[in-house]
């Protein structure tokens, strides 16, 4: 309702009057003023509405507006780094990819004999006491046997050796002595049910070599993989010692390995390929690499226009304990990118022409903040091992490496050497075999922290493979084409290859077009503000501008009235304590200063102009505490422009 004309007077007069404490209002007023001048309805509705309920009503749909936009926006806001998926189609001329093609087995084993002849012996030693297994003396496995050299030390400290159960007993294989065993057991075949069967459990232990009591158990629940897994390591040890020239030499030619060559359509030979000696894989040859500055390309589709190869594997020339399959592993890649042929190699069998169809897909993500990928690999601090383009293999590769030397003192075999580094063996590392599987299984469980600082490369180009088989060559053209790739091989006529030992590969483009898959912002700033607005006008009839008011009455204006409001409560109780001390008159300016409630001015007396002339004096200050009332004020100015008559009447009696 309106206010009482008395009381209209009586908060005039105190407007005008000095009053203690801050001269502004209270956050109750500011809150009040707000709500009946802010374009935000709501907030109106709520102090104009009458009767409790109404009210409860406003304030309930008010606040459930104001929760609702906050959490519109705040999805709005999380939203805002998604990235939207666009694929591109386009047909063109596409660049040919580098094809990377390997025997499986890496060295020949008749130029090997030298090195491995006391391991081959070990291992068939085991094999016999094991499994009773003894090998006829044919072939060129003969000449493994032929060696004399004195039997290392080495292979009596790390045996094969057969568990009869589980109480910390073996025999070993070798020697047939039982031996009791210390360490902890970590089954390298989790994956193999076992069959329960005790007697088929066989490994080896390995020993920390500065402390012997600290062991490490490698079980297998197959012969197979524990006699592969032994012979492995072992040889790893040995081709550590080996120079890179000498295994190159031991290693296939490109004349060994590659029979014929075409692509699109017209004849290639060996100057076309570029060797790669591979660790694991012995010399691999790379069509394509992109070395001397031309990278093929090709305008047609089909098997007609791509790489077509006839390898010679020399099945004969297997090592038979280090592989166990026949052929050859091919890799497609980017002339940029390092072969992991180890990893994401395809194996192609002998006696069959394998056609591998391509699709070529190029992928771009968008970086920080969009997604946790590396332009370069310049940002991870990981030193790049291989001198080829950043990828998350190279990454996890050269920081296990780094990781080996680190803890290890030596690299391992399969990965290149970081500098100042020198590959593992154990005349120079006794100890690396033990530190080696530790820091693994520390690896394969991500606890050396590899996987967490390596990254997937933001832009990457990949080439989807399919693969078709058909036997090769036929029935009836077997013959006179294998006397013809004889001849081609240099050898007399009358001795005809043998088709296992042949492989036929064809490596094209199923289809000339790109695909071109990106990722484009989902939202840009004017379409987040638009989105912000548009909440905002749903909920509250609300602008960029009604937001600035409220960042300043709830913000600005409250806290400066709550700041206010303290700093009159430190002055009045500093003057207070300025008072209080004994001897110290209280100043003149005091008094006058803080002004104070007029006894005379109460709301249950009517104010009147002679009440306001009453009011005390100080006794020893002339200047009044009180300014008296201004006199304009108190006259009474008549709404209308002139005098009305009966007043005029009344004026003249």
């Amino acid at each position: 309702g309106a206010m009482a004309p008395g009381k209209k007077i009586t908060a005039r007069i105190k407007r005008t009057l000095p009053v203690k404490g801050p001269q502004a209002p209270t956050l109750s007023e500011l809150m009040r003023w707000y709500c009946l001048n802010t374009n935000t309805h709501g907030c109106r509705r709520i102090v104009v509405s009458r009767g409790r309920l109404r009210r409860f009503i406003w304030i309930l749909l008010t606040l459930s507006a104001v929760g609702l936009i906050l959490w519109q926006c705040a999805e709005l806001l999380m939203n805002y780094y998604s990235a939207s998926v666009s694929v591109t189609v386009q047909f063109q001329k596409l660049p040919f990819p580098a094809v990377t093609i390997c025997n499986i087995n890496p060295y020949k084993y008749s130029s090997m004999k030298d090195y491995l002849s006391e391991l081959d012996k070990e291992t068939k030693k085991a094999l016999e006491t094991f499994y009773g297994f003894s090998e006829g003396k044919s072939k060129v496995r003969r000449s493994v046997d032929e060696g004399n050299s004195t039997r290392s030390d080495f292979f009596k400290q790390i045996p094969l050796l057969k568990f009869e159960d589980f109480s910390k007993t073996a025999t070993d294989l070798r020697s047939g002595q039982k031996r009791k065993i210390e360490g902890s057991v970590f089954h390298k075949d989790s994956s193999i049910v076992n069959s329960g069967d005790s007697n088929d459990i066989i490994g080896f232990q390995l020993c920390d070599a500065n402390n012997s009591s600290e062991c490490a158990l490698y079980t297998f629940s197959s012969g197979v993989n524990a006699i592969q897994e032994w012979y492995k390591l072992h040889y790893m040890n040995i081709m550590a010692q080996i120079p890179l020239e000498t295994k190159e030499k031991l290693s296939y030619s490109a004349d060994d390995l590659l029979l014929t060559c075409f692509f699109d359509g017209l004849s290639c030979d060996k100057r076309h390929f570029t060797r790669f000696h591979h660790p694991l894989h012995g010399n691999c040859y790379t069509f394509n690499s992109g070395e001397n500055g031309t990278i093929l390309s090709t305008s047609t589709g089909g098997s007609e226009y791509g790489l077509q190869v006839v390898l010679y594997i020399d099945e004969a020339d297997y090592n038979p304990f280090l592989v166990t399959s026949t052929g050859a592993k091919i890799i497609v890649h980017d002339q940029d990118e390092y072969p992991f042929i180890e990893d994401i190699g395809t194996e192609i069998e002998t006696a069959a022409a394998t056609s591998i169809g391509m699709h070529f897909t190029r992928s771009r993500k968008l970086s920080k903040p969009y997604s946790d990928c590396t332009e370069t690999g310049a940002d991870i601090p990981v030193e790049n091992l291989y001198n080829k383009s950043y990828s998350l293999q190279i990454c996890l590769h050269s920081c296990f490496q780094k990781a080996m030397v680190d803890s290890c003192g030596c690299a391992q075999y399969a990965q290149p050497l970081p500098a100042g580094a020198e590959y593992c063996n154990y005349k120079k590392n006794p100890n690396w075999m033990y530190c080696y599987y530790r820091l693994h299984e520390k690896f394969v469980k991500e606890q050396l922290g590899c996987q967490q600082i390596c990254k997937d490369a933001c832009s990457f180009k990949e080439w989807a493979l399919t693969t078709s088989i058909a036997q090769w060559p036929s029935t009836v053209s077997e013959d006179w084409m294998l006397r013809v790739l004889s001849w081609d091989k240099g050898q007399k006529i009358n001795k005809k290859l043998n088709k296992t030992d042949l492989a036929n590969l064809m490596v094209f483009y199923k289809d000339l077009n790109e695909r071109f898959i990106s990722e484009n912002p989902a939202n840009t700033l004017v379409i987040l503000l638009s989105n912000f607005g548009g909440q905002l006008g749903l909920w509250m009839s609300c602008s960029v501008v009604c937001v600035i008011e409220i960042v300043e009455v709830f913000f600005i204006d409250s806290l400066s009235i709550v700041m206010r409001r303290q700093w009159q409560k430190a002055k009045k109780w500093w003057n207070d304590r300025k008072r209080a001390r004994p001897g110290k008159p209280p100043e003149a300016g005091d008094l006058e200063r803080q002004g104070h409630d007029n006894p005379v001015c109460i709301d249950e007396d009517l104010p009147t102009f002679n009440t306001a002339l009453r009011l005390p004096l100080p006794q020893d200050n002339p200047l009044p505490r009180t300014p008296p009332p201004n006199y304009s004020t108190l006259r009474l100015e008549t709404a209308f422009t002139e005098q009305l008559p009966d007043t005029l009447e009344v004026g003249q009696h």
